[in-house]
C-alpha cells in the first residue's frame, strides 16, 4: 500500500509536535520535527555569535550545519543532532524559543531547511509539522492540517512543558514570547504561516491529545485508502 505525506502547520504550543509524533507512530511513518531543525540552527547561531543582520555570516554558518534525527529506543522518541551532537534538551530551552522565530524568518535559513525537508519526504510515509509545510514545503501533500488554540491555553501548556524540564518561567513572559513568535511567523517575507486552502482546521483548545491523534490518524487512513483505490483503478 502506497503511503502519503501528512503536513501539519499551526501556531506554537498548539500540540503540533506531540500530535505529529503520535500519529507517525500509529501509522508507522517517519516523524520530521521541522521546528527542531530551526531550533538547532538557532542554537548554532547563538553558540557561534552569528549576526542575523550579516548575510555573509549567516550563509557561512549554514554551510557548517548538519542536522539529523536519531530514534532513541530507551525514550521511544527521535532526538535532534547538530553536527553529530545530541542537542534535543538544549534546543527546547526558553532562550532558544526567544530567538528561533527571528532566525527562521531569515530567507537563507528557510531555503536551506526547506531543501533538506523536501529531500526527507521524497519517499513519502512521513508526518511533518511546522509553519509552511502544507503551503510551501509539500503543497501537494495528501493530507494537510492547520492547528490552532486559545492563546492563554497555549501559554499554560508551554509553561507546563518548560516546568517538566525544570525551567520555571512566568506566564506573562511566555505570553509575550508567543505573541512575538506569532507576529514574526505570520508576517515574515519568506513563506509566512498561513492556512492552506485545502487544510483541515483543528482547534485543540478543548480537546485531549488522544482526541487530536485519533482525528488526524483517521483522516490519514481515509486519505491513504482513497489514494490506493485511485491507483488500483488506474492500473
Amino acid at each position: 500500500m502506497q503511503k502519503i505525506i501528512v503536513a501539519i502547520d499551526g501556531y506554537s504550543a498548539c500540540g503540533k509536535s506531540t500530535t505529529a509524533k503520535a500519529v507517525a507512530a500509529r501509522l508507522g511513518y517517519s516523524y520530521i520535527d521541522t521546528g527542531a531543525m530551526y531550533r538547532a540552527v538557532t542554537l548554532y547561531f547563538c553558540e557561534h555569535y552569528v549576526s542575523l543582520t550579516n548575510p555573509r555570516e549567516v550563509e557561512d554558518a549554514l554551510k557548517k550545519i548538519r542536522i539529523h534525527f536519531t530514534y532513541n529506543p530507551a525514550l521511544c522518541k527521535s532526538e535532534t543532532y547538530l553536527n553529530g551532537l545530541n542537542v534535543e534538551d538544549e534546543i527546547r530551552k526558553m532562550y532558544i524559543s526567544a530567538k528561533v522565530s527571528e532566525v527562521s524568518a531569515l530567507v537563507p535559513v528557510r531555503r536551506e531547511m526547506v531543501k533538506q525537508q523536501q529531500l526527507m519526504g521524497q519517499k513519502k510515509g512521513i508526518v511533518m509539522d511546522g509553519r509552511d509545510i502544507g503551503t510551501f514545503v509539500f503543497p501537494d501533500a495528501e493530507l494537510k492540517l492547520f492547528m490552532t488554540a486559545d492563546l492563554m491555553v497555549r501559554a499554560r501548556r508551554r509553561q507546563m512543558e518548560l516546568a517538566g524540564r525544570e525551567e520555571f518561567i512566568g506566564i506573562e513572559e511566555i505570553l509575550d514570547n508567543l505573541k512575538k513568535r506569532d507576529f514574526i511567523d505570520t508576517t515574515r517575507a519568506e513563506n509566512p504561516l498561513t492556512q492552506a486552502k485545502d487544510a483541515y482546521v483543528l482547534d485543540t483548545t478543548n480537546i485531549t491529545t488522544e482526541e487530536q491523534v485519533n482525528y488526524v490518524a483517521d483522516l490519514a487512513n481515509s486519505k491513504t485508502i482513497a489514494k490506493n483505490a485511485v491507483n488500483v483503478n488506474r492500473s
